[in-house]
């Protein structure tokens, strides 16, 4: 098992595909780009990677170079910390939908596989929260995005809060 593992694809193809017909966005772009969005995880830069593995894979299948293009940047522009600005609504779904899938409770629980998977301690969870899952509400791009990360930000402050609070030998609730 693995933080970005098969279920993380499969989350976030369900998420764009939600979002993209709520959006009327193209939904076959999302989805494409969902589907390979992580198949270079692992590797330095992995959306600039896993764009490049994408455009191959569907060159090779047959795919018009406009469609594989549009897939690309996509999978380019989805990552937190890519710096890559999204430039189709379909390119912010997916960067909504990745930035879902670490939120709220699934999010909590992929932080700490990563963790596992890193040797991290509980400590640096918690600033892993800090530096990046408490931001991710205020990255998201769509307005359907929003809405449901509405809930999900806030179960995940409410979870940092009382870990911060555990932590430190504070109890809040006296």
């Amino acid at each position: 098992m693995s933080s970005h593992d098969r279920g993380h694809v499969k989350r976030v193809v369900r998420l764009v595909r939600y979002i993209a017909e709520r959006e009327g966005a193209d939904v076959e772009v999302v989805v494409t780009a969902a589907e390979l969005h992580d198949i270079a995880r692992g590797e330095p830069d992995h959306a600039r990677r896993s764009a490049e593995k994408a455009r191959e894979i569907l060159r090779r299948k047959g795919y018009a170079e406009e469609f594989v293009e549009r897939v690309a940047h996509c999978i380019e522009a989805h990552s937190f910390s890519s710096r890559v600005e999204p430039r189709t609504p379909e390119a912010s779904i997916l960067s909504d939908a990745d930035k879902l899938d670490a939120m709220g409770a699934i999010g909590i629980a992929r932080a700490f596989l990563y963790s596992g998977e890193r040797g991290r301690s509980v400590e640096e969870t918690l600033r892993h929260f800090e530096d990046k899952l408490l931001k991710l509400y205020d990255a998201l791009r769509t307005k359907t995005g929003r809405e449901l990360g509405r809930e999900r930000h806030q179960f995940l402050v409410e979870f940092y809060q009382r870990l911060e609070a555990e932590l430190w030998g504070i109890n809040r609730s006296t």
